[in-house]
Parts: C-alpha cells; structure tokens; sequence
C-alpha cells in the first residue's frame, strides 16, 4: 500500500507564522497542542508553563487553535522546561528548545496492561514513521492495527503527532519500537534523522512515564528507541542505523534487538549514575515528606540519568502505589524485578510480584493475578502468595 504524501498547509502555515512571530518577539516561545489519538485535533484550554532554574516561571493558556504563547525574559534553551496540562490528559513535560514545535497530549488510559506510544519531531524530514514489532505482528503506516494494539496517528507532514496505542501487552511477549525516516528511506547514509529534533513520549495509565531524545550527529535512517521485554520491562537501545527500504520496512530490519540475546543496550556514564544516585536521594526525601509528586518526578529523573537503577525503580513503583497509580506502579515493578541482583534478589522480585498480583485481584484480573502470585511463589516461599494462588483459583483461574 503506496503512503499518501498530502502537505497539510493549513498546520504547516500556521507553525511558519509562529515562528515568525517568535523571531520578532525576544524570548517569546510559541508552541502548538494537538491530540495524541484524533488526527489535527487542536487541544484548546490547555495551560503551558514554561520553567528555568533561578527564573520566574511564565504560563499561559492555548486557544482554540491549540496556540499558546509565552514571553519569556530568558532564551528557549536546554535547560528550560516545557510542562503542558490539561484534565482528562496525562501531564506533558519536555525539555527544549520548543519554539515554533508541535505537542500532542494523550488521553488517560484506564487499562492495567496498556502503553501509548507518541513521536514529536521538527520541520525536517516531512515523514517520520513509528513501527512496532511483536511476535506475528508488525503496527505501522502500512498494518496500522494489530493484536491489541494500532497506529492511532499517521502523520506525513512534519512536526507529528505520530501515535501507536497498545491497549493490552501479551505477557511473554517481546515488543520492538522505532522510527524510520521514511523521506530518506532509501538513504542509509543520511543524517537528517539524528539533526530532526524527533522526542518520543511513552504514557503509562495517566502518567509520561519515558521520554526518548534522538541521538545527535549520528548517521542513519533508523532510530531504534527501546524495547519492552517478555517480562515487561523496558529495554532502552537509543540507536541509529542505516537501511534501505523501497516502500515499507520489513520486519527483518529489527533484527538484532528482536531477539534480547544479542541486543546491546544504552550503557550510562559515571557521572550520570552518581546523578542518578542524587536524585534518587531526594526522591526518597520528598516520599517520606508526603510529597508523591515531587518524589515520583526526582525518582523518574534519576532513571533517565541511568535506566539501570534497580533502586530507583522499587522506589517508584511504591511511590505510584501510594499515589494510586497502579498500572504505572506495575510497570515501575517488573523493572525493578529485572534488574534486582545480590543477595536480595528473590526477596525484591517475590515482593514485586506480589504487589502486581494484588493490583490484577483488585482490578478483578483473575488470571493475571493467578500468574503473578505463582511467580512470587516461585522465588519465595510465603505463606500470603499460597492464600492468592487458592483465591484466583476458587475464582476459576487456571
């Protein structure tokens, strides 16, 4: 099935004239709010605040274009913040620079087991793709539903959004997500992938729970961003490679991180890993205050400074228990229970279990449960996984 290439001058006019606005006001940054799941969708209503260490922050509130300005006395820089909201959405945090860029926001997802997969990038290249790979299925422009999960979004004109939505990840199953540069798709040696400013958003229940920056100054027409592992956990490669495609990218372009094997992940520097260790610190400061937020966002912080944080992840799973979160706490757990080691290492992942096992019960997922509480088992005795295993299974689990 050949893609259609219609340029949307309606949303590519708008964007150029606030750039221009941009470029004659200093320190403005001007931003537009789509939906994550509704096709050009404008998001009015919304409130953008724009914050930077040591300076006030500035806010404002999009219109029904989905436009909103802020003037700003400090430069649209690296170390400024972008944080949009709006009820019924998951909160959008970003990191600039934003001017003259598109946001899409996602709608809150009630499913235990579900992920919404959301692609931003620039004016260049025109088109990028989203694909999502799992056993027999391949989601993408050209398959845009599979097993519970479908391409919500094809975006072909810049900037994005370009959206996928599992509604259920398939316990045992490994899931691949990456993004081609389908304007150079026949161009493995092209560089306009890495220098598009691409962001990749991955929502968990209500929360943002990844975001992925693609790599600068590298060569390649294939971004492949991370993975989420038969157990469930998250896998971040943050890779750029070169192929070349006539119409659509096979299956067999994956190879490599299909198989997790032979998958080579990101590997983090000393320097962020004592970050890491900060942050979580504070995170942990912030929890026993009684301050859920501030603590779940230092404890993400700290995973994005090193996405191997066993620590981290146990915290933040605990953290979004507390607060109510609990698909969101799930995931958080089945990291934790990847990346448990030493001594306590059964003790961390029968736990984990055990706390996914009880958010299936109350959701009335007999059977997840049932498979939670035998994994808790199958680390550690315990008397409590023995009374959940006869619960589900009076229940009529299997």
């Amino acid at each position: 099935m050949n893609k259609a290439r219609v340029l949307n001058l309606f949303k590519t006019s708008s964007l150029i004239m606030l750039g221009a606005v941009s470029g004659n006001a200093l320190g403005a940054v001007d931003v537009q709010i789509l939906s994550a799941t509704v096709k050009d969708q404008k998001i009015a209503d919304a409130s953008a605040t724009l914050q930077k260490n040591g300076e006030q922050s500035v806010s404002a509130v999009s219109n029904a274009q989905g436009q909103v300005s802020l003037n700003t006395a400090y430069a649209d820089d690296a170390s400024a913040l972008l944080i949009i909201k709006k009820p019924g959405y998951s909160d959008l945090v970003v990191k600039c620079p934003c001017n003259g860029t598109t946001y899409a926001l996602s709608p809150v997802m009630n499913n235990l087991d579900g992920m919404r997969i959301v692609l931003n990038w620039g004016a260049e290249p025109l088109d990028l793709d989203s694909h999502t790979v799992y056993p027999n299925n391949h989601v993408y422009f050209s398959s845009m539903s599979g097993a519970d999960a479908q391409l919500d979004v094809d975006d072909t004109t810049s900037f994005g959004p370009e959206t996928i939505t599992i509604s259920r990840k398939h316990d045992g199953e490994r899931y691949v997500y990456a993004v081609h540069n389908y304007s150079d798709g026949k161009n493995p040696e092209s560089t306009a992938l890495s220098k598009s400013n691409a962001k990749v958003f991955v929502y968990v229940g209500q929360t943002l729970i990844r975001t992925y920056y693609v790599p600068t100054d590298k060569v390649g027409n294939l971004w492949t961003v991370f993975a989420v592992t038969e157990g469930g956990e998250f896998q971040d490669f943050n890779t750029i490679k070169g192929v070349t495609s006539e119409e659509r990218l096979q299956t067999s372009e994956f190879q490599g991180v299909i198989d997790q094997s032979t998958a080579q992940t990101v590997s983090y520097s000393a320097a962020s890993q004592d970050s890491a260790k900060e942050l979580n610190t504070q995170g942990e400061a912030a929890y026993h205050a009684g301050k859920l937020d501030e603590a779940i966002r230092l404890y993400q912080s700290a995973i994005e400074q090193n996405g191997n944080y066993g620590q981290a992840y146990s915290n933040l799973g605990l953290a979004f228990q507390k607060a109510g979160r609990v698909a969101e706490a799930m995931w958080a757990n089945r990291k934790a229970i990847a990346l448990a080691d030493g001594a306590t290492a059964p003790v961390v992942r029968a736990s984990s279990h055990f706390n996914n096992a009880k958010i299936y019960e109350a959701a009335g997922q007999w059977q997840d449960a049932l498979r939670e509480y035998q994994y808790a088992k199958a680390e550690k005795a315990n008397p409590a996984y023995d009374k959940g295993i006869k619960r589900m299974q009076e229940k009529g689990a299997k």
